[in-house]
């Protein structure tokens, strides 16, 4: 029964990403669409992305200098694990997570409303695409924005990790730049920059399946806000595994 429903939601995603995808009736139209969305989605988000960032990039620092100290471990441990944390899954996989929390329950619950006070049934009738109105728009725009928030992501961070040598006196700044500086492999950075184009599309296609697809009324969408960031959650968990497997 699981398995012939997950077809069934399987099937209907592949055909709603179909429709989706078809070409924009008005390119006007869907440039101030995507505008708009990147606006919505992207831009917003940065203010709790810094914030995130800036005090997780803090903590790791922290904890790896207070915890693992050693007189056989050089001084700039602490830098070095800090950088590669941000860089290869907090920057990507986890920042992705929260924002599958903020931008997918926000989606659902745009296009729940929508399906429900029958505004995209009055698309249909105008002879408009709804998939491609509503849908292309986020998804392109999450795409365009999400390597830029990974980048703000890594480096508020690495801001956070050197509040903590200038103002906690954790770690010497000195020491703090040399872990940055050790070693370092830009192949990382791309890695989680390609990470996270996979988890945007999935936090926009399948959080606007889940808001498209409603059937009911204010209760159902408050149900398909919730199942979208569980769905997203738990595929972006099981798209981490193979990319960083794949990528690695």
């Amino acid at each position: 029964m699981i398995v012939y429903n997950f077809l069934i939601h399987f099937g209907r995603y592949l055909r709603l990403m179909g429709q989706a995808f078809s070409r924009p009736e008005r390119w006007r139209m869907f440039f101030k669409q995507y505008v708009k969305e990147m606006s919505q989605l992207g831009i917003d988000s940065i203010g709790i992305v810094l914030l995130i960032s800036f005090f997780i990039g803090a903590v790791i620092c922290i904890q790896i200098k207070l915890n693992i100290q050693s007189p056989w471990m050089p001084h700039w441990v602490s830098g070095y694990v800090t950088r590669e944390i941000m860089l290869l899954e907090f920057s990507s996989s986890i920042m992705c997570l929260i924002l599958s929390g903020k931008v997918g329950s926000n989606i659902a619950s745009e296009l729940g409303t929508m399906r429900t006070t029958q505004q995209i049934d009055a698309l249909e009738i105008m002879g408009v695409n709804p998939a491609s109105f509503l849908i292309l728009p986020k998804i392109v725009g999450l795409l365009t924005l999400i390597p830029a928030l990974v980048t703000f992501s890594t480096f508020s961070g690495i801001i956070g990790a050197y509040a903590t040598a200038y103002i906690g006196h954790i770690i010497t700044p000195s020491d703090l730049t040399a872990g940055l500086q050790h070693t370092f492999t830009q192949w990382f950075f791309w890695m989680g920059v390609i990470k996270s184009l996979f988890f945007a599309f999935i936090i926009s296609s399948v959080s606007s399946y889940y808001g498209y697809t409603v059937e009911g009324g204010s209760i159902e969408v408050g149900k398909a806000s919730t199942n979208a960031v569980v769905s997203c959650s738990m595929l972006i968990l099981f798209s981490d595994l193979f990319l960083t497997q794949l990528l690695s």
